[in-house]
């Protein structure tokens, strides 16, 4: 069984503390993702993966208590939009279409939350949709 310490977040794009709306660090691990939420105790974090491991979603649902059948329903792309409740926890799954102009094409993908009060998981199983001008744009504005 891996340790917080063994998995070193192969899957993270991007992980952020949040206190009051303003990002205060920016962990590259799972480690370090867990340490800067015990020191933030009335912080929030958003990580955001890209294809978690079976492992590291072990790693997730053990520190932060979620349901076996989440973490089942989080490691499996393809599924339909749907919003469940595990006790506390909310998981959500959209499908997202984004427009290219080139090709005049569309690329759909599948994004998967894991939401509490304390924490927001993100994951993906392939690059759309990104999120990154997402992230930036609530960032520039902490108080919305």
């Amino acid at each position: 069984m891996e340790t917080r310490a063994e998995l070193t977040g192969s899957s993270i794009v991007d992980a952020g503390i949040y206190v009051e709306g303003v990002r205060v660090e920016t962990p590259t691990t799972f480690s370090e993702l867990f340490d800067a939420l015990d020191r933030h105790p009335t912080g929030f974090a958003w990580a955001g993966l890209l294809r978690p491991s079976p492992a590291e979603m072990g790693l997730l649902a053990r520190q932060f208590s979620l349901s076996p059948l989440l973490v089942e329903d989080a490691v499996v792309a393809h599924q339909r939009p749907k919003f469940e409740r595990y006790g506390d926890v909310g998981f959500l799954v959209l499908r997202a279409a984004d427009y290219i102009d080139r090709s005049e094409s569309v690329a759909f993908g599948e994004l998967h939350a894991v939401v509490t009060d304390r924490f927001v998981i993100t994951l993906r199983h392939a690059a759309t949709p990104d999120l990154s001008e997402l992230r930036g744009s609530l960032e520039h504005r902490p108080s919305c």
